[in-house]
């Protein structure tokens, strides 16, 4: 149950708050309120599934209450996953045009998008995981380099990278959206907070 229907994201971004609660929102009003925490949290290593599911117990333990934490890949199956949840670190370091580089001695240039978003209701609960991800290939950098990787990856389907995507289009196919999109319906499937709170209790 979302305690006292407000949940923490864990982020600093104001951008960000801004953009998935408006995916989270989207055809349906939220009966629970998204703010923003900015968590000291460590970057650990190891599967994506398994840092995120850490964060969030840690976050949670931090803010006491109901809490959600996003973690984003960038995934080269010719490396069999890598660069996955490691992929700031390698854009840092690298670069755009040093991401697509990586892959100039394979043939194989596929990858995939990926963002889990890891909830839990409060402390000591075991967090759920929401996994989104948007099939691609890895292509030479075009459009412009404000958002990390996106100049790098163009989406099946499409003959446009995510950075020369109009954000409406990106919003629609992206992996952050498949992943919110999961964890609106999960929320949205809670039990709502008790009837003798008002009315808190009405159904939505």
């Amino acid at each position: 149950m979302v305690v006292h229907g407000e949940i923490s994201f864990a982020t600093g971004n104001q951008n960000k708050l801004k953009e998935v609660v408006a995916i989270l929102a989207e055809g349906h009003p939220l009966p629970f309120t998204v703010k923003a925490a900015n968590l000291d949290l460590p970057e650990l290593q190891g599967e994506a599934e398994d840092i995120a599911k850490e964060k969030c117990r840690i976050a949670a333990q931090q803010v006491g209450g109901a809490v959600m934490v996003e973690d984003t890949s960038l995934c080269y199956n010719a490396f069999k996953g890598l660069p996955g949840p490691y992929c700031k670190w390698f854009l840092t370091k690298l670069g755009v045009d040093g991401m697509y580089k990586l892959l100039a001695g394979y043939e194989d240039k596929s990858g995939y998008a990926q963002c889990i978003f890891a909830y839990t209701p409060g402390p000591d609960v075991e967090p759920q995981l929401f996994i989104g991800q948007t099939q691609g290939i890895i292509v030479e950098p075009r459009g412009p380099p404000a958002f990390g990787w996106d100049p790098v990856f163009q989406p099946d389907g499409f003959d446009q990278t995510f950075a020369e995507m109009d954000k409406s289009v990106k919003n629609s196919i992206s992996h952050r959206y498949r992943a919110l999109d999961k964890l609106r319906s999960y929320l949205l499937e809670l039990p709502a907070p008790s009837a003798t709170n008002g009315t808190n209790g009405t159904p939505s």
